[in-house]
């Protein structure tokens, strides 16, 4: 890979991002996902579901009662990074989220989806509301009906308008940004890392 070539590098972060959709061992299958609560940032740990490179979209699955989803219905800017060490490179995403709750996109979501992961969204109260007895939200498959949590399920699409890849090499680091405009023509520079 010739990491001087800022049309490879693009290549090759879509290929880490479609990879990171089903390699479990890849950390792009888990980047971290920051919004805005107020004036606070607030980061978490998402699994990558889909990434449509042509649309400039990545998809990921939340619970709807959840706070990160209160965070974006107030502010959609929404930022992504991940880092694997193994392949020395991060790609930072930055757009604009949508939530798809009871409509098409989140129903073709949930049939895709395993049983083992549906469980999450039948838990009552939702995620993040306080308790002070976790044992209180302990399940087992047989004790719910997953589909019943498709009332809590949503999708999360993330429309980014940038994309930045750092690759790191002894010989000198590669940075570079790749910055869409509203109507989608691509500007690209190379950053100091």
């Amino acid at each position: 890979m010739n990491f001087n070539n800022k049309s490879e590098i693009l290549k090759r972060a879509n290929f880490l991002l479609k990879d990171g959709i089903k390699n479990r061992d890849s950390l792009f299958h888990t980047p971290i996902i920051s919004s805005l609560n107020g004036e606070e940032i607030s980061s978490r740990v998402m699994v990558l579901r889909d990434h449509i490179a042509s649309k400039r979209v990545i998809r990921f699955h939340s619970d709807f009662r959840s706070d990160k989803v209160k965070e974006l219905k107030g502010n959609k800017r929404i930022s992504v990074i991940g880092y694997d060490p193994n392949f020395k490179t991060q790609i930072r995403l930055s757009g604009k989220a949508k939530i798809n709750h009871k409509n098409k996109l989140s129903m073709k979501a949930w049939q895709e989806s395993q049983a083992i992961s549906k469980k999450c969204y039948s838990v009552k109260d939702g995620s993040s509301f306080k308790t002070n007895k976790p044992e209180l939200y302990d399940f087992h498959m047989k004790d719910i009906s997953v589909e019943d949590g498709y009332k809590n399920f949503c999708t999360i699409e993330i429309f980014y308008d940038s994309l930045e890849f750092l690759y790191l090499q002894r010989q000198g680091h590669r940075r570079c940004k790749f910055k869409w405009n509203s109507k989608g023509k691509l500007q690209s520079s190379w950053l100091v890392p």
